[in-house]
């Protein structure tokens, strides 16, 4: 499942259960409004490695708590 398809209560629940780090949040909260990892990577100031690093790590912290 996409990030940008779970719904508020989820991403809520995501955001108070999920202890991210403050990049991970900041990607995760540009992945909920389906923004690419290009241009997440573009935002942040990271390289596109980074931005795959903390997407795979908000996926397992995902994966962990649903």
């Amino acid at each position: 499942m996409k990030i940008c398809e779970y719904t508020m209560p989820e991403i809520r629940y995501l955001l108070a259960e999920a202890n991210f780090t403050e990049d991970e949040r900041t990607l995760f909260e540009m992945r909920c409004v389906n923004v690419p990892l290009e241009e997440c990577a573009e935002r942040m100031n990271v390289s596109n490695s980074t931005v795959n690093r903390l997407s795979k790590r908000v996926k397992n912290k995902i994966d962990k708590i649903m």
